[in-house]
């Protein structure tokens, strides 16, 4: 990085400063191109990744849904970046490296983007235990959970894409963190 976007905070960006989103979209561009080269999409598809997380970073700092960043700016981006360079390779059909560091999924902000991002008065009672008590569960199991039930990821998906060794270890892990969760909204 060139700059210290450590420095910029949310408030910064909701004033909407053209100089320094610009600043971070430049600052981003080509590490981000260099880190998604090994998940092998084609240049045009990285560069599509990179700007569609980049329009989702600014919609989410621009609307509220980000009050405060618990990460760097550059991990949030590349976070929603992953994401979406793992829809992309879904619908490609390739298989992702096992041996990528998750590390980037885990941040706070970006399981509740991801997750359950809907209007609090929308929401039913029960959807309101879920939220609740979904934040409540260890990083895993809502990274789990998170890409089993919203992004409909496959227990071999979930193989492919973190540390799980083989589909008896993810269907437990899965299955004790459905139990937890249920067990937290049962006793409110």
């Amino acid at each position: 990085m060139h700059i210290v976007q450590e420095n910029i905070t949310v408030e910064d960006l909701k004033k909407g400063s053209e100089l320094l989103f610009k600043r971070i979209y430049e600052d981003n561009r080509n590490h981000f191109i260099n880190f998604a080269k090994k998940y092998h999409l084609s240049q045009e598809d990285t560069i599509d990744v990179y700007q569609d997380a980049y329009i989702i970073f600014y919609n989410n700092v621009m609307q509220g849904k980000v009050e405060e960043f618990t990460s760097s700016i550059t991990t949030y981006l590349f976070s929603i970046g992953k994401y979406l360079i793992f829809d992309k390779m879904k619908k490609n059909k390739k298989t992702i490296n096992p041996d990528f560091d998750l590390s980037l999924i885990r941040e706070k902000e970006e399981l509740e983007d991801m997750n359950l991002d809907l209007d609090q008065e929308a929401l039913t009672t029960e959807q309101v235990l879920l939220k609740k008590h979904f934040a409540t569960l260890g990083k895993k199991c809502q990274e789990l959970l998170t890409l089993f039930y919203y992004r409909g990821f496959t227990i071999k998906d979930i193989i492919e894409t973190s540390e799980y060794t083989s589909e008896n270890v993810v269907k437990s892990a899965k299955s004790r963190c459905m139990k937890t969760l249920k067990e937290r909204i049962n006793s409110n």
